[in-house]
């Protein structure tokens, strides 16, 4: 068997970690927990420490595509993943790699710029 290097080898991650991935604030992370009822991440120690899993990251970058990029209210967003989960979960990942792809052409476009 080859060594995946890509693989990610972390299994939980903190609230401070997934708000910064996303580039949101805790709160709003706690508000989507309250708001979205499949969204729960583990709660570990008598303190309660969200850990969350690559599950529940992907269910966030649902919810961030939907009201943080595409600007849905939540009730919108709420609305949309409970009558077309998979359909709203196949255009998030659309979205995100066409701008993995803008990203890239840009990047090649300025190395073809600095040719010139």
């Amino acid at each position: 068997m080859a060594l995946n290097l890509n693989k990610n080898l972390k299994l939980y991650y903190s609230i401070k970690e997934v708000a910064q991935m996303f580039d949101i604030n805790e709160s709003t992370l706690r508000y989507w927990e309250q708001e979205f009822p499949f969204l729960r991440p583990k709660n570990s120690g008598p303190a309660k420490i969200r850990q969350y899993q690559e599950k529940d990251i992907e269910q966030i970058r649902l919810i961030h595509n939907l009201v943080k990029v595409r600007g849905f209210k939540l009730a919108a967003a709420k609305k949309i993943i409970n009558s077309n989960r998979d359909g709203a979960e196949r255009r998030a990942e659309v979205l995100s790699r066409l701008i993995e792809v803008r990203d890239e052409l840009q990047a090649l476009r300025k190395q073809m710029d600095m040719l010139e």
